[in-house]
């Protein structure tokens, strides 16, 4: 099974972040209980609204992913130019790095939690996005 899928399945249970960095923790050597908790308070937009789950969830992916180099500096160029070319690809598909904007209901407001809910955005809109932030990284990075 392609780990987009598995980030899709993973979706049915977990938050988006944790859904997108679950299929990499095993490689990764991250538990997958400590991928779930670090991972945890990322979902929903990062306290309701903000940056996407997905995209968080990316980060933290291609951070674990950086090749390891010979300095800090060097390391910190690297992974700052890898999560610009994320961002680049993934608003190209998508629009935006913003929850609000992605889903079109803004997360922090219970009234528009709701109505998020009620449009079922969680089912249709949020497992596209998830999934694509592992294709995304499986093809690029």
């Amino acid at each position: 099974m392609k780990k987009s899928e598995i980030a899709k399945e993973k979706f049915q249970c977990f938050n988006c972040c944790q859904s997108v960095l679950l299929p990499f923790s095993e490689e990764s050597g991250l538990p997958e209980k400590t991928a779930l908790l670090l991972a945890f308070g990322f979902g929903g937009g990062m306290g309701r609204g903000a940056t996407c789950g997905a995209v968080t969830g990316a980060y933290m992916v291609l951070g674990l992913k950086n090749t390891p180099v010979a300095s800090i500096p060097e390391a910190k160029a690297k992974i700052k130019a890898t999560v610009k070319e994320f961002n680049r690809k993934f608003i190209e598909k998508h629009g935006s790095l913003v929850c609000r904007e992605l889903i079109g209901y803004d997360l922090s407001i219970p009234e528009e939690a709701e109505k998020a809910s009620e449009a079922d955005v969680f089912n249709t809109i949020c497992p596209i996005l998830v999934a694509s932030s592992v294709e995304i990284i499986e093809s690029e990075f």
